[in-house]
């Protein structure tokens, strides 16, 4: 199954996310098969960059997105 969800960059306590697209069983920072975007929390107000015409795609070939991804891309406009 194909998900799309966060990876954690950035240092010690300074997150920083990539929105990728990657299979379910592989682990959070491990290999991917695109990133669609970026969420830096950091920021006021909070930056996030989606690749909305990706994020379709992959959405219309049957990836599911996590909850914090779902909630991202409804900011986002998608």
């Amino acid at each position: 199954m194909v998900k799309i969800r966060l990876t954690r960059k950035g240092a010690k306590k300074k997150p920083f996310y990539r929105v990728i697209v990657t299979d379910s069983k592989e682990r959070r920072d491990g290999p991917f098969l695109e990133i669609i975007g970026t969420y830096d929390p950091l920021k006021n107000p909070s930056e996030i960059k989606i690749n909305t015409d990706r994020a379709k795609y992959w959405l219309g070939c049957g990836a599911q997105p996590t909850s914090v991804v779902k909630k991202l891309l409804k900011i986002s406009g998608l």
